[in-house]
């Protein structure tokens, strides 16, 4: 079997997986289980997180991470299937290309010993989308920092690094009201009158444009019939920036909106925070120096952006830190997500340019 062709089988078996966030434990063994087929010392910690260090390199010691959750649940239907050039399947390319890339250079790694390496960490992630909040990456820097000069998170698309990481803070808002019948108990505060209202006004907050920043109400739910005035009804909000003082005051402003226009209906509100992503960067021009020229290189156009990765929790606990993509693909959180397989040859070998290039200028 080519490598090229045992790579993409590999894709396939970690994407056929289900990983839902919280719920990582069957993909996480797998990946254990390639990593102890290659002799590998295996852990596992608390947080799910699967961790093997690799046996040799020197220089500094990079800490690379590849999540291991999708945002697609237990139902979803995650059966990979080729239409032309393209591989289709949910989460194939976020993040089983970048879990697959991985797995592909350890054993490459292994097979060759690879002088000019680094001394390199690997780490299957978990709680890396939605409301994991990075649980994983953060408990893997809790534990790992003293030991780790520089993190990589194996993430996107090929060409893109990750440089700075936007910062988020999310909120579960539910209202609760008294009811009744829509005719009989009218005008009786409603939940989701409450909700409506209070949606329409974050939708007058000014989200400043620099440094770059945005809201989202992703989801709602609530009531029980047409004709019953409704008793809760609650709704998500999604708050990024840049800029850590501009998310502050973003939370303080819609927080303070939401609490107003309950008053105002006289409904109870309950505001439970689900999410708190750090924002921010780090000292990480050799890095980004590093990822650029292993990216010109193979002749690959560099993108250098703002993102929300497990480096968000590298870079708060003060270490160099970048995201870099290894696949060509599209429709990322879609069930249309798809990925060309021949990129994932090329995202290899520019990760491996990559901690070459991090081995000899991060010294």
């Amino acid at each position: 079997m080519s490598p090229e062709v045992a790579l993409i089988d590999l894709l396939i078996q970690i994407c056929e997986t289900p990983a839902p966030t919280f719920h990582e434990g069957a993909r996480a063994r797998l990946v254990a289980s390639e990593f102890e087929a290659l002799g590998l010392e295996v852990q596992t910690d608390a947080a799910g997180n699967v961790i093997a260090p690799l046996a040799f390199g020197e220089g500094p010691r990079i800490l690379v991470a590849a999540h291991l959750d999708t945002v697609f649940g237990p139902e979803t239907d995650v059966t990979v299937r080729r239409e032309g050039e393209r591989l289709l399947a949910p989460g194939i390319g976020d993040n089983s290309a970048s879990l697959a890339v991985m797995l592909t250079f350890a054993r490459w790694a292994r097979a060759q010993g690879c002088p000019g390496l680094p001394r390199i960490t690997l780490a299957a992630t978990t709680g890396e989308e939605g409301l994991g909040d990075l649980c994983g990456a953060r408990a893997l820097v809790a534990t790992k920092a003293d030991e780790t000069d520089m993190f990589v998170a194996l993430d996107g698309h090929l060409g893109t690094v990750v440089e700075s990481a936007v910062g988020s803070k999310r909120y579960e808002v539910t209202f609760r009201a008294a009811g009744g019948h829509s005719w009989g108990d009218f005008p009786a505060p409603s939940a989701v009158h409450t909700l409506a209202d209070a949606v329409h006004a974050l939708n007058r907050m000014r989200i400043p444009q620099q440094p770059r920043s945005s809201y989202n109400v992703g989801q709602i739910c609530g009531g029980t019939s047409v004709n019953a005035i409704a008793q809760e009804a609650s709704f998500n909000l999604d708050l990024r920036s840049l800029a850590g003082s501009v998310l502050e005051e973003l939370e303080r402003e819609a927080l303070g909106l939401i609490r107003k226009v309950s008053r105002h209906h006289g409904v109870e509100c309950v505001l439970e925070k689900v999410g708190d992503r750090p924002a921010g960067s780090a000292d990480n021009g050799v890095m980004i120096r590093a990822a650029r020229a292993s990216l010109e290189s193979l002749k690959i156009p560099v993108q250098t952006v703002a993102s929300s990765t497990d480096a968000n929790a590298a870079m708060a606990a003060g270490l160099p830190a970048i995201g870099f993509g290894v696949y060509c693909g599209g429709d990322a959180h879609r069930l249309s997500e798809w990925l060309e397989p021949s990129s994932l040859r090329v995202g290899l070998e520019a990760f491996r340019q990559l901690l070459r290039n991090l081995g000899r200028w991060g010294i």
